[in-house]
């Protein structure tokens, strides 16, 4: 970030009055004594080409007119001795304050620099046309003043460009998140609701102990998936007083996920290793990756087993989510104790259905830390999703 402190406007205006100062230190008493003109004419002519330049900032071209003029008629009158210094320092800001130029400034560019090489190299005439050396010299300063002023401001409209680029960008990605997250908590919340409340319409005749169950946890599977959503739409008024997040999710929260897995006919064995003190946003990654995992666990094959292995070591975190599939035969009402001969709920889609959002967001998480990641269907059944997050860049 750039900490270089800037000048105020009032500060520039100074320097600005400084500036035409100096100029009629420097320029102001050659110019009176040299002059072929009484001092009452050349004295008012060099302030009127001076003392304006100290509000060139106020008022642009009001003031470079004025300054223009007065260098002209002072040319005239054999007062000017520099090249039109006045007139280019005042013409700046008029350049800088254009937006469409008539003359590009790779145009006024070449020709300040031819006029200054020519009058280099050749000189300034002598004899009756000494003025002359003077108003080429001098439209070469205004040249380059301009293509300055042009070149200056190409450069801040770019970078100002650049800046809402960026900005854009954050808040893309910022929408992007929060729209992972929400896709995150709802796909699995609904998944496992889904689930309970199809086990629960399906043997409340027969088994209400087991459909009060099913009743319960799509009670705390919704309360849960409500205060995660509050917290993820919270951010989007983060600004608001009295307003408290609770902490974002990390390995630590895996247990809960599982239980609610294997309320769902899941049967789950979770290996934990070195993931107490993983930073912020992989803890909260690697809780993300192992819930969309499992989700697609309890969506398309349950009920089955599945194994989750998240392991630090080596400067990298290893997620592995891997599952047997479909147990072929093994209905619903069979996993609950119910009558086998009973109407079950359809069947979910086949581990083929996976591919969508959670893969793609699974993914996404993934590269952002430079890791790398496969997931598909395993050969002797069932699928696998792994992850390989780095720790350091």
């Amino acid at each position: 970030m750039d900490r270089t402190p800037r000048l105020s406007r009032h500060q520039w205006i100074a320097l600005d009055g400084l500036a035409a100062i100096a100029y009629l230190v420097v320029f102001a008493p050659g110019a009176v004594i040299g002059a072929d003109v009484p001092a009452g004419v050349a004295v008012p002519l060099m302030l009127l080409i001076g003392a304006p330049a100290a509000v060139r900032r106020l008022w642009p071209v009001p003031v470079f007119l004025l300054v223009f003029a007065g260098s002209v008629a002072a040319l005239a009158a054999g007062v000017l001795t520099d090249p039109f210094v006045a007139a280019a320092f005042a013409l700046y800001p008029v350049a800088l304050g254009t937006r469409r130029p008539r003359l590009p400034a790779k145009v006024t560019g070449a020709v300040a620099v031819a006029i200054l090489v020519v009058t280099s190299v050749v000189g300034t005439p002598h004899g009756i046309w000494p003025r002359l050396g003077t108003a080429v010299l001098g439209a070469g300063f205004l040249a380059g003043a301009w293509t300055g002023g042009q070149l200056v401001r190409a450069r801040r409209s770019e970078a100002a460009r650049a800046a809402a680029e960026q900005a854009q960008r954050a808040v893309t990605e910022e929408r992007l998140r929060i729209a992972r997250e929400l896709h995150d908590v709802v796909a699995h919340s609904m998944s496992v609701i889904t689930v309970q409340a199809g086990t629960a319409n399906h043997v409340i005749g027969t088994h209400p102990t087991e459909a009060q169950a099913a009743l319960r946890v799509i009670e705390s599977t919704s309360r849960t998936a409500l205060t995660e959503m509050r917290q993820l739409l919270g951010v989007l008024r983060s600004g608001a007083e009295g307003v408290e997040f609770a902490p974002l999710p990390g390995p630590s929260g895996l247990p809960t996920l599982v239980r609610r897995a294997e309320e769902a006919g899941v049967r789950v064995e979770l290996d934990l290793r070195g993931t107490e003190s993983l930073p912020g946003g992989i803890a909260l990654s690697v809780y993300r990756i192992v819930q969309e995992a499992l989700t697609n666990v309890v969506r398309h094959a349950a009920p089955a087993r599945c194994e989750i292995s998240v392991i630090v070591k080596g400067g990298q975190v290893s997620i592995d989510v891997t599952d047997d599939g479909r147990r072929a035969g093994v209905s619903a009402a069979e996993r609950i104790g119910a009558d086998p001969n009973e109407q079950t709920r359809p069947r979910m889609p086949p581990d083929g259905g996976r591919v969508g959002h959670g893969l793609i967001g699974m993914r996404e998480r993934v590269l952002v830390y430079g890791g790398s990641f496969r997931a598909g269907p395993r050969p002797e059944g069932g699928f696998a999703v792994s992850a390989r997050l780095p720790l350091t860049p």
